[in-house]
């Protein structure tokens, strides 16, 4: 472990891997930590199969980056997390005139998201400091995460949710046998909670952003990306955004990588906001490096967040890839992430549809060119939502079981005669 220490984000200041737990107390803001990493030590330079465990099929087999001792193999084992595939969307792309468009398909993780890999990696941090309970805040999926993590290594957890959680993430934790606090409030609320308790009662705390674990953890979505195009950068990657923490982690993934010499570019960087939810967008869209809380009230709600966790880091990390911050408006999302869903056959969540959305947006406004290599990161699975996603939807008509009655429906349903129904019967 000596190849690894933290610095501050804010002040700067340095500290061994094992001399602070959360945040920076040297600095009134409570800096968020970034990994410093001994790449020379670790083999920059060389190949990446001098580092990367090509046998393993999940992130541990980047672990040699990780700042987990090696020989902790238990909470891998248990629930394998990661190596999730990345594939073309050629319908889609099609669809949006461009050239190539590639999916991060993060929703085949365990527990159905892209924050698998950050509780993977709390959880195993949590186990090599001999921890027994581990708490945190979440819209939904990062508590999924930690909850089945949890079960499958036998930690105790405790989740804290806002109030409006979705019944259908409200049930998958307590499939995983999480104890569940439901928060009257929003989610920043619950955030504030799950902070005074985990100091009150000693809890390890896995907060976004708080735990600096959890970036590092999310970095390997990154690391992924590039050994899946055959360690070449991809011209730019699409994110979801609420508390700014999977843009850091990718970023700091993307930045491990160059930094030991698998690539020659980072991509850039951009992230994705709904309207109703934009305190990073406003930050960006100001020029300005500190986010103002805001008032979050999307249908998103993995996205839903009024005072982003990682917001500064988040900041610098699309301008250090000249990347760029945008939002769609709320009125689109949900509607995109049943057309996402048609063209690609992947179930979405809304905060994976602001992606989509935004694609002509950003292509008007030349922060993209359409003979560019694209990657949208697909966070979360829509099955979490689909009372949301399918609200409003028709209800499947019954038809009496004969040839006649479905000739009619086949009919009415597609205005007329469809080609897969012969004219003479």
């Amino acid at each position: 472990m000596e190849h690894f220490g933290w610095v501050c984000s804010r002040c700067s200041a340095t500290f061994g891997l094992a001399d602070i737990r959360y945040t920076c107390g040297c600095c009134p803001h409570g800096g968020r930590l970034t990994l410093a990493l001994d790449y020379q030590r670790l083999g920059a330079g060389h190949a990446p199969g001098d580092t990367v465990l090509l046998d393993e099929p999940s992130m541990w087999r980047y672990r040699r980056l990780l700042p987990v001792t090696e020989s902790l193999s238990t909470s891998w084992v248990a629930l394998p997390v990661g190596w999730t595939p990345l594939y073309r969307a050629d319908k889609l792309g099609k669809q949006l005139g461009l050239a190539e468009l590639f999916i991060k398909n993060e929703a085949l993780n365990p527990t159905g998201s892209l924050k698998d890999r950050a509780s993977a990696l709390v959880v195993a941090k949590a186990m090599e400091l001999g921890e027994r309970t581990v708490a945190t805040a979440s819209s939904g999926n990062a508590a999924a995460a930690l909850a089945g993590l949890c079960a499958a290594t036998g930690l105790r957890c405790l989740v804290f949710v806002p109030e409006r959680t979705p019944a259908s993430k409200l049930a998958q934790l307590a499939a995983y046998g999480a104890t569940v606090v439901r928060v009257r409030g929003d989610y920043d609320t619950a955030v504030e909670l799950s902070l005074a308790a985990s100091a009150e009662w000693g809890w390890y705390c896995r907060n976004t952003a708080v735990n600096p674990y959890t970036a590092e953890g999310k970095k390997t979505a990154a690391l992924e990306i590039l050994e899946q195009l055959g360690w070449k950068s991809p011209d730019a990657v699409l994110v979801p955004v609420g508390d700014g923490n999977i843009l850091v982690g990718l970023y700091r993934g993307f930045v491990d990588a160059l930094a030991m010499g698998w690539i020659n570019q980072l991509p850039r960087l951009i992230g994705v906001q709904s309207d109703a939810a934009a305190a990073l967008y406003e930050a960006w869209h100001r020029g300005g490096t500190e986010v103002v809380p805001t008032r979050a009230a999307t249908v998103a709600d993995s996205i839903s967040v009024g005072n982003p966790q990682d917001g500064y880091r988040a900041l610098q990390a699309v301008r250090d890839t000249n990347g760029v911050l945008t939002t769609v408006p709320e009125s689109e999302i949900v509607p995109t992430a049943r057309w996402f869903t048609q063209q690609t056959g992947v179930l979405a969540e809304p905060a994976s549809a602001v992606t989509v959305a935004a694609l002509p947006r950003l292509l008007r406004e030349r922060h993209i060119r359409r003979d560019e290599r694209m990657v949208i990161v697909h966070t979360g699975h829509g099955l979490k939502t689909l009372d949301v996603v399918m609200a409003g939807s028709p209800r499947a008509r019954v038809v009496e079981p004969t040839l006649d009655a479905l000739r009619s429906f086949i009919t009415d349903h597609h205005g007329g005669e469809p080609a897969f129904v012969p004219a003479n019967g």
